[in-house]
């Protein structure tokens, strides 16, 4: 059945906005009383009935609610760089909203090359994610920040910085540090990793480091096997 995203809505009808009601109406070629299912981002899945097949305002009649579909116990946060294809940046967006995140950081590390990201392109990319992989929360995309300030800031208990380096002791498997229901927040780094003074002030802000293999992985793909991981231990 088909998914369309809905924010905002309430009552026993809704009407799509102007996208959404051109993609139903035009592209899909659906007519009055095909029934579809709505998602408010915030948790909630609406199943309901086209009742005005209305290109740019379609109509629809609201015959159930699921709340709270397919809720968590747990949320998975990943601080990560942005790289230098967009598009690989965009890729690991995908997949990891497909998986199940909760919220993304652009994080800008010493490393870094590219500094800035497309927001929106980069939300609409959440939305389509997250409405073909049946996910009624939406991820949350933070804007992009320095390294220094996000491990300053107040997160979860459990902190994780995945890295390469070997030089500063043992890097654990996520799931030695890992418990099933518990919020995380993992740091993955640029192409080229952390630098060292990078993983030294997150070890001192309670970070513990992590290996994903023994695979060099590039950073959008280490961000897909930490979020895996997680929803895998959560299994």
């Amino acid at each position: 059945m088909q998914i369309f995203y809905a924010p905002g809505i309430y009552g026993d009808s809704w009407t799509l906005d102007e996208k959404e009601s051109k993609h139903c109406i035009l592209v899909l070629r659906m007519e009055e009383g095909t029934p579809v299912r709505l998602i408010d981002g915030k948790g909630n899945l609406f199943d309901g009935v086209i009742n005005r097949a209305d290109q740019k305002a379609c109509g629809i009649r609201i015959q159930n609610i699921i709340k709270d579909f397919e809720k968590r116990n747990y949320k998975i946060h990943i601080a990560i760089s942005p790289i230098k294809n967009p598009e690989r940046f965009e890729w690991f967006v995908e997949k990891s909203v497909e998986i199940g995140i909760d919220e993304i950081t652009p994080l800008i590390c010493r490393n870094t090359e590219k500094l800035k990201i497309k927001p929106e392109r980069i939300k609409n990319i959440i939305v389509s994610a997250m409405k073909q992989s049946l996910k009624a929360g939406l991820t949350h995309l933070n804007e992009p920040i320095m390294f220094d300030e996000f491990i300053s800031r107040n997160l979860p208990v459990n902190k994780l910085i995945a890295h390469c380096n070997s030089a500063f002791g043992e890097r654990l498997k996520i799931d030695n540090v890992y418990s099933k229901g518990e919020d995380v927040v993992i740091l993955i780094g640029p192409e080229g990793d952390f630098d060292e003074i990078e993983i030294l002030k997150a070890s001192k802000a309670g970070f513990k480091s992590v290996h994903l293999g023994i695979s060099r992985l590039r950073t959008e793909t280490a961000g897909i096997a930490a979020c895996h991981s997680i929803y895998f231990l959560n299994q």
